[in-house]
């Protein structure tokens, strides 16, 4: 089986679409399938829902909210924003998808997206008939429990930083987090590029942006991390994880 590619300092990770009988290296359902004992040969009905859309420019909306809900999307490449205005025209930032995750399950529900989505660089979609899926879901119990792992962690992630904690602490929980995002998808853990802007970043945590780039400062003067602009290493994994624990409480 070939390797897939890491995340470089340069650039942003890069799919390995994979052949006849193997997976695209970030496909948001490979786990699923794979744990079914099924290769790509054997699941022609899953194949056939893909639609490969895209490129998203930066600022490019995949979807606004209130838009009528009838496929998920798996991110191929890049990284989208999810966000909400308040009743004040304020921007609240709901979370970040890398490549290999699913953005519109939150609109499962309603049958209506309750939220936008926007390329934060250029983003390529895997997008997959809802209706279509679910029904082959039926006959796949895989699957079938894939989505609902993939309902659970879309929670998950909304809650995640919503308790009582320092700056230090939600900014070491994201940053962690994100790593292990990327090692899932078979990219490198501790070199990434963070697409998103540090005022996002603030935004998602509920800090102030001088405060995340505080604590990004402060890390990177105590040897934790070497930031470059966006370009980011993890120089101790243990201490960032370390203070991440009661976050992740693990």
């Amino acid at each position: 089986m070939r390797e897939p590619p890491l995340t470089v300092l340069s650039g942003t990770p890069i799919a390995d679409d994979g052949d006849e009988f193997t997976f695209c290296s970030t496909c948001a359902f490979s786990a699923a399938c794979l744990s079914e004992g099924y290769d790509k040969s054997q699941l022609r009905d899953l194949h056939v829902l893909v639609e490969h859309v895209g490129p998203f420019r930066e600022g490019d909306h995949v979807f606004r909210e209130g838009d009528p809900f009838n496929a998920i999307a798996a991110v191929r490449a890049g990284t989208v924003k999810t966000y909400v205005n308040d009743a004040s025209g304020r921007e609240q930032v709901l979370g970040f998808f890398l490549p290999g995750e699913v953005i519109g399950l939150n609109a499962i529900a309603s049958s209506r997206y309750p939220c936008n989505a926007v390329a934060l660089d250029t983003v390529t979609l895997c997008r997959f008939s809802f209706p279509m899926m679910a029904t082959l879901a039926s006959r796949m119990p895989g699957l079938q429990r894939h989505l609902f792992n993939l309902l659970s962690q879309d929670i998950g992630k909304a809650s995640l930083l919503s308790g009582n904690f320092t700056a230090d602490e939600r900014l070491a929980a994201f940053l962690v987090m994100l790593s292990r995002r990327f090692a899932e998808r078979g990219f490198s853990p501790n070199r990434m590029r963070l697409t998103m802007a540090r005022t996002d970043i603030a935004n998602y945590l509920r800090l102030a942006p001088e405060t995340v780039s505080r604590v990004l400062r402060r890390l990177q003067d105590e040897g934790v991390l070497k930031v470059d602009r966006r370009d980011m290493e993890i120089l101790q994994p243990a201490v960032l994880d370390e203070l991440a624990h009661h976050v992740l409480r693990d």
